[in-house]
């Protein structure tokens, strides 16, 4: 596979284990973490702890690291980060958190244990959209267990941080954040040439240095080829499934619509066109939330498909 950019794309799973995924370079994700909590947490330290899972970088399965955190108070916590595209990702959420919690039972007797937890975050960089009711363009999503009436926070050692990247849609003029700028690279950095003026900081210089492709080792390119093309083909197949089922459905819609008259004919049959093809997606295994913005519809149509 021939190179086009000079940048790898770190959102492919190879490039962002290779970005993020080492000692050598945790300072990295020490700045993204520190950003991604908005001044909550202070991280001067990580270790990745063994139980890290890369993901399997022939099946786009995402990356997954475990982390042992220590911020500017000396206090410690454990972030679980996760990349990828994530299907049920509330329930796969729940399921690694609980995990990470119950771990941190002793073994044996527990009489004296107290139940000390240390606290829990789970970080997600998502490329589909979650289900929720939030408001347009919000990109960055901070949750925590809180009282349903009143909003007040009930327990604050356990929390979920995810980003939906296809919302964020900022151009490079526009970026006000640390965070902000550091979204901006992981969407946009394998279409530029070189390292903008406005990102020339330490960190985002070395960032720009590691993703070269040049500097890559040759067994390194060969990993990357074969993640990218992966990738690719991967999008190519969907793309198609989705424009197959779209023709598909608007087809077999208006045969249906048009026999109810022409005019009122051609109205319901594009509905039914719609419908059709949104149950084609969903056969497919395309996500609910995915074939709600494809086709316009709300979660709730396509559920009762």
């Amino acid at each position: 596979m021939r190179q086009a950019t000079k940048y790898i794309d770190p959102l492919i799973d190879f490039a962002f284990k290779k970005i993020f995924g080492s000692d050598p370079n945790k300072d990295l994700l020490i700045d993204f973490l520190n950003e991604v909590f908005r001044g909550r947490k202070h991280i001067i330290d990580l270790i990745y702890n063994k139980n890290e899972h890369p993901g399997d970088l022939t099946n786009e399965g995402g990356v997954i690291f475990d982390l042992l955190c220590t911020d500017d108070n000396n206090d410690h916590f454990i972030i679980e980060i996760q990349r990828g595209k994530q299907q049920n990702f509330k329930q796969r959420a729940l399921f690694y958190t609980s995990r990470l919690i119950s771990d941190q039972a002793p073994k044996g007797k527990r009489s004296e244990w107290g139940y000390n937890l240390t606290e829990v975050f789970l970080i997600a960089l998502l490329e589909d959209s979650v289900a929720g009711d939030f408001p347009e363009g919000q990109f960055l999503h901070d949750i925590c267990l809180c009282d349903r009436d009143t909003g007040e926070i009930f327990y604050d050692r356990l929390g979920y941080i995810y980003i939906e990247l296809h919302k964020f849609v900022k151009r490079s003029g526009q970026l006000e954040t640390g965070l902000d700028k550091w979204l901006f690279v992981l969407k946009n950095m394998s279409s530029m040439d070189k390292i903008p003026g406005y990102l020339r900081k330490p960190v985002f210089e070395k960032l720009f240095n590691i993703a070269q492709f040049t500097n890559l080792t040759k067994e390194e390119k060969m990993l990357w080829d074969n993640n990218a093309k992966h990738r690719w083909d991967n999008k190519n197949v969907m793309d198609y499934a989705i424009n197959e089922a779209k023709e598909k459905g608007m087809k077999e819609g208006m045969e249906e619509g048009i026999e109810m008259g022409i005019k009122e004919g051609i109205k319901e049959g594009i509905k039914e066109g719609i419908r059709v093809a949104a149950l084609k997606m969903k056969e497919k295994g395309l996500p609910v939330q995915q074939i709600a913005e494809i086709m316009d519809l709300q979660l709730s149509e396509i559920e009762k498909l």
